[in-house]
């Protein structure tokens, strides 16, 4: 790196702070509208989250021209997880960095691709610059001094170009893969709808899920501690690993040692074709567990295994249907803090029980759909890996890319 050049972010962007709560109020948000972009829309590849976006208006957004986001730019969240930021693309130009956080726009006679520092703020230790610096004891906040202070090295301009293009070449399989498997959740959900839901024979609708699965819950203990993946090697699912559309992330994985993980996994290890359900927080979130992991599951979760003449195949789509998620919504019940989801309740859940015949002519038709979604998400972990494993010794220059 003897040749890369030291700069603090303030000499190559202009970071500013989203408007305060006193500029937009709770009741200028709306239905439809510009996307305001909050800490929780933020993810963690470098994403904005839409499920729970808020919306203002074209008056709103206009009035508040100078905090909106075009494309290039790089929005951090300024306060809890300090360490998160989403590279705004050409479909985000226009939204609105909102309560919350900071954007950062680059100078446009600036040595930098902006691309190539939404991958530097990614490395371990650009996290760690930002969560050390971070102000406040119970909560850290990030604030335009701090960030603008973050120090960058930077190779040359052609170097970033073709090191971004590595990483974008990996990220772009990776999101193609997903998308794939969201089309193919799709098509099964459809599949299972016509099947059992759409004018089905109401004696389809009997017995609980416990009369088919076993339900068995986490351990009620104290969380163990976790262990540095360089360590470990086994871990425990947690709320935060189940994505959309019943899928496990497994891009953040909670390390355990050999005796908690033996100890946690005394009620049940789980295997290809089980499933998992939050009880509190994200409740009746549910993922399948893919055929090639075995691991443990963590606080808040229970795990949900067919038995008898059900297949996870079933299991899955049953357990993802709208008519299910209905049923878990009248389920749950409000706690002090958190809604909840007992594992009594979810016992009880209704359930859609066609009989065998009927189950293994569906199971049949649609494993194949389970068996690629399962493929992509094992490729997904594996490119995941390595953009990981790439993306810091590209960032300090241990690796270097032919210009």
């Amino acid at each position: 790196m003897s040749n890369w050049t030291e700069y603090v972010l303030g000499e190559i962007a202009d970071v500013q702070t989203g408007p305060f709560g006193s500029q937009l109020h709770a009741s200028d948000y709306v239905d439809f509208g510009i996307p305001s972009i909050m800490p929780k829309n933020i993810g963690q590849r470098l994403d904005i989250n839409l499920d729970s976006i808020a919306y203002i208006t074209e008056k709103d957004a206009n009035r508040l021209q100078k905090y909106r986001v075009k494309t290039n730019d790089i929005v951090f969240s300024r306060r809890g997880d300090v360490e998160k930021c989403a590279f705004i693309t050409d479909e985000m130009d226009g939204w609105l960095c909102g309560t919350g956080c900071l954007k950062v726009d680059f100078f446009s006679d600036a040595t930098v691709i902006p691309k190539f520092m939404a991958y530097y703020f990614s490395t371990r230790e650009s996290k760690h610059w930002l969560t050390s610096h971070a102000v406040g004891t119970t909560m850290p906040n990030l604030n335009s001094k701090i960030l603008s202070n973050f120090p960058v090295e930077l190779p040359s301009k052609s170097e970033q170009k073709a090191i971004t293009a590595v990483l974008t070449s990996l990220d772009d399989k990776i999101d193609l893969l997903h998308r794939q498997n969201q089309t193919l959740e799709a098509l099964a959900q459809t599949l299972f709808r016509h099947w059992f839901i759409d004018g089905a024979d109401d004696d389809y609708e009997k017995g609980v899920i416990g009369d088919s699965c076993d339900v068995i819950d986490c351990l009620h203990s104290k969380k163990p501690e976790e262990i540095d993946s360089g360590i470990a090697e086994k871990y425990l699912l947690q709320v935060f690993n189940i994505a959309e559309g019943g899928k496990i992330d497994l891009k953040k994985k909670y390390f355990v040692s050999d005796e908690d993980y033996k100890e946690w996994t005394r009620r049940i290890e789980l295997t290809g074709g089980e499933l998992i359900i939050s009880k509190t927080g994200r409740v009746g979130a549910i993922a399948q567990i893919p055929d090639f992991i075995t691991t443990g599951i963590g606080r808040n979760l229970v795990a949900v295994r067919a038995k008898g003449h059900f297949t996870p195949e079933f299991l899955k789509d049953l357990m993802l249907s709208n008519w299910m998620n209905r049923k878990i919504h009248l389920n749950t019940s409000d706690g002090t803090i958190l809604q909840s989801l007992h594992v009594k309740s979810i016992s009880a859940l209704p359930t859609i029980d066609p009989g065998k015949e009927l189950i293994e002519k569906y199971s049949k038709m649609v494993k194949p759909i389970h068996k690629k979604i399962t493929c992509n998400i094992e490729q997904i972990e594996t490119l995941e890996n390595l953009r990981d494993a790439l993306l810091p010794k590209l960032m300090s220059g241990e690796v270097r890319v032919r210009l």
